[in-house]
């Protein structure tokens, strides 16, 4: 792994009275894949948000140390239906003021095989292909940290091991990655690290492996007794 791309330190987050997250502090590498799992409720949502910069923290703080690019795909998809795939990545390749517009877009078409859908009207396609379609604008500016929300829940198995091709990819070039799931094995495959979250806490920073500290096992059953050995 290389030097930090993102940095949370002592990252907590209140709306009103009820606390979402509370002092979550961790660091991310170049080219690491991180997992963020949890129960329902945990704060993954919340957590990537702040990360994106999507919304504020109560406190804390969260950045990149060389003030890099980060990309946000969240889980409910933020394109246009009535135009184009073609025309949805044009549009926000420009509004990312990417250099070079059109190599972006050819280039993003190819890497998420939807270069035969390119001229289709997102809304008469399948969630699954929109969901495509929402990865491939998140990662247009070709960032350094990537922040994905529930990235294949849509998705059949075929597109699923399409997209997991091409992440790892992005990591071997360098693309930090961190994306939410409920998944388990997902993140046991696929992550370096996984965070787990629970009732805003983070209990559990390190591989897929050793949660549990047994490094025995699949991890959805580690992540189960983990949790029920805390209360949660």
């Amino acid at each position: 792994m290389g030097a930090p791309t993102l940095r949370a330190t002592a990252l907590g987050k209140r709306f009103g009275d009820r606390v979402a997250l509370r002092d979550i502090t961790f660091e991310l590498a170049s080219g690491e894949i991180l997992a963020v799992i949890g129960p329902n409720g945990a704060g993954k949502t919340t957590l990537l948000s702040l990360l994106a910069g999507a919304i504020s923290p109560s406190e804390g703080s969260v950045g990149s140390p060389a003030g890099e690019r980060i990309g946000w795909v969240p889980q409910q998809t933020a394109v246009y239906s009535k135009l184009s795939v073609l025309e949805n990545l044009q549009l926000f390749a420009r509004l990312e003021r990417v250099a070079d517009p059109a190599a972006a877009v050819a280039a993003m078409l190819e890497q998420t095989a939807l270069r035969d859908r390119a001229d289709e009207q997102l809304g008469r396609l399948s969630g699954g292909n929109r969901q495509r379609v929402n990865i491939a604008v998140g990662l247009l500016a070709d960032p350094v940290v990537a922040l994905l929300d529930e990235p294949s829940a849509s998705l059949d198995p075929r597109q699923r091991e399409r997209l997991w091709r091409f992440i790892a990819a992005r990591a071997r070039a360098g693309t930090s990655i961190v994306f939410a799931t409920h998944d388990i094995g997902e993140a046991e495959r696929y992550a370096d690290r996984v965070l787990v979250l629970a009732d805003g806490e983070l209990l559990y920073s390190g591989p897929p492996g050793e949660l549990g500290g047994s490094g025995e096992g699949d991890l959805e059953t580690a992540f189960v007794e983990f949790l029920r050995e805390r209360g949660h």
